[in-house]
């Protein structure tokens, strides 16, 4: 009975094993194995739920994937989704996969494995599993092949596989941790931040370890200024300790809980008050993901009476809902990130990097013979996080039990030049890859033009203003040069600095803010003909509304 599309477009129905011929031709016709009936279904789920082995076994061995979730819900729902009628799905579901399967339950998510299981065949579902199918799998119900199990072997087998899978699992993580760290992970995803990932990094190994205390959640505060890597580290912790799972990464604007009668948005409203059955933002999605990365973010916004519910949660890793039911989420992490003390911090690394380059400089100069490297790598003193940071936040937030329940205050730092271009670099290549993929233009940038972005950085809106400037300087043009019809279908383009004096990118050393004009370079796109020469573009400037006139 499994259902394949033939590359012709052709559907053949293996109704029996006198068929296993026709499929062998299939799968040597170049049949996709993996192909779905129109409904949803594979051609293994087919032979698992009509007790084929032998056609399971040949489908195995062309490599069909035992772990593809099924489309099809009930014979309603997807009469509904498909716009059919449902007495023709109910038809062709009895017909093209079984009669044997309730009409109404929904088996979306059911994999190959659950429906062996439900046919309740030993052969099948031994072949699967040898197959690579995942027991711990579960359909859109939540339900893994095991909770369909009937007592006897099946379930047996299930149950044996289910703790030598979590084993092999957990042996394969551990593996793939020590090849690849966390820290080199996040520094992927994330330009410069090095201490902070480092510290972020030792943290989740020690829990990931047992190296922790299990009464307590682990907590952090990311501090730095807007736009440099805060809720993106959060994310990236979030998707290696749950992969992409969505559930595990929980986020709050605590910008929305300003006000005192807010508090019951957290947490869920008390009985008799409006929104009750609905629950609270935080306890429902930690209620299906005790484990959790939870991010707020910009803490310091939060009203007073939200710190304490949080004081709580950090303190006994559990949380009382409106309705009276206790959470506990001692497992989870989390991650709290403000503005506050940004402008110090930024100013003191600025400062701690001027002193660190003048030291490089110097030591260049003293020893002309040997390789000393210029360095612009800095780390935080204790002295200043004591003397200066920590009556910031003790000013702010007004407690110091709660302060005392973080586990670590991570710093973000301003970025250095080197990662200034990294982060034009990342962005006009985002560019690159869109003009590509829309209009098969091929972008090209010389140094100079990541010198001259690299200027528009701004520290209070950290890796934000790059990619402003990028947009501004950049790809204004590209939009203009195409809706002027300059741009020729498969071209290639070389993004130019108009004026190649390196003194002219200095612009910050200049006294005037006239001067400082006056002296910006500008860029230009050019067209690279096939004798490598380059053909500037003529883009006309939009119109200015002051010198539109207007006819009545």
């Amino acid at each position: 009975e499994p259902c394949f599309r033939s590359t012709r477009g052709r559907v053949g129905l293996l109704r029996n094993t006198k068929n296993v011929s026709l499929l062998s031709r299939l799968l040597l016709e170049g049949t996709d194995v993996n192909a779905r009936h129109k409904l949803g279904w594979t051609a293994l789920m087919v032979a698992a739920i009509n007790r084929n082995a032998s056609v399971v076994k040949i489908l195995l061995a062309a490599n069909a994937d035992p772990n593809l979730g099924d489309e099809f819900s009930s014979v309603y729902e997807t009469a509904k989704e498909k716009g059919l009628h449902s007495l023709e799905v109910l038809v062709t579901r009895e017909d093209d996969f079984n009669n044997r399967l309730n009409i109404r339950a929904s088996f979306k998510g059911c994999t190959a494995l659950h429906y062996a299981v439900l046919a309740d065949d030993y052969v099948t579902v031994k072949l699967l599993l040898d197959g690579g199918a995942n027991p711990l799998q579960k359909n859109e119900m939540g339900h893994t092949p095991l909770d369909y199990a009937r007592e006897g072997e099946v379930m047996k087998l299930l149950k044996a596989s289910e703790t030598k899978f979590q084993e092999e699992q957990r042996r394969r993580e551990i593996e793939e941790r020590r090849r690849f760290p966390l820290e080199q992970r996040l520094k992927e995803h994330i330009i410069g931040q090095e201490s902070a990932i480092a510290t972020v990094g030792a943290a989740i190994r020690r829990k990931e370890n047992g190296w922790y205390d299990e009464e307590h959640p682990l907590v952090f505060l990311f501090l730095g200024s807007s736009g440099i890597g805060k809720t993106e580290l959060a994310k990236q912790t979030a998707k290696y300790i749950h992969k992409d799972v969505k559930k595990g990464f929980i986020r709050l604007d605590m910008s929305e809980f300003q006000e005192r009668h807010e508090v019951a948005k957290f947490i869920g409203s008390p009985p008799g008050y409006v929104g009750h059955e609905e629950g609270g933002q935080l306890t429902k999605k930690l209620r299906q993901c005790p484990n959790a990365v939870v991010l707020f973010d910009e803490v310091d916004k939060a009203h007073p009476d939200v710190l304490t519910i949080m004081l709580q949660l950090f303190d006994e890793g559990r949380l009382t809902d409106g309705k009276g039911k206790t959470i506990d989420c001692k497992d989870a992490i989390f991650i709290m990130t403000s503005n506050v003390a940004s402008d110090e911090i930024a100013q003191h690394a600025l400062q701690l990097r001027q002193e660190a380059m003048e030291m490089s400089k110097k030591r260049i100069a003293e020893n002309l013979g040997t390789d000393v490297q210029m360095t612009d790598k800095i780390t935080i003193s204790k002295q200043f996080k004591e003397k200066v940071i920590r009556p910031i936040l003790k000013a702010h937030f007004r407690r110091d039990e709660f302060l005392g329940r973080i586990n670590e205050i991570v710093y973000f730092l301003p970025f250095c030049h080197s990662e200034l271009i990294q982060l034009v670099n990342k962005e006009l290549n985002f560019w690159a890859k869109k003009a590509k993929m829309r209009h098969n233009i091929t972008l090209l940038w010389d140094r100079e033009v990541m010198d001259v972005l690299a200027d528009g950085y701004n520290l209070h809106y950290g890796a934000r203003s790059i990619k402003h400037e990028v947009e501004r300087r950049v790809v204004n043009q590209l939009a203009a040069a195409y809706e002027q019809d300059l741009l020729p279908r498969g071209c290639t383009l070389r993004i130019m600095v108009e004026d190649s004096d390196k003194q002219l990118l200095k612009t910050k050393d200049s006294s005037s803010p006239g001067a400082d004009k006056a002296k910006m370079p500008t860029l230009r796109l050019e067209i690279v003909e096939k004798d490598s020469k380059s053909r500037k573009l003529n883009i006309q400037a939009p119109l200015n509304p002051e010198n539109i006139t207007y006819f009545l």
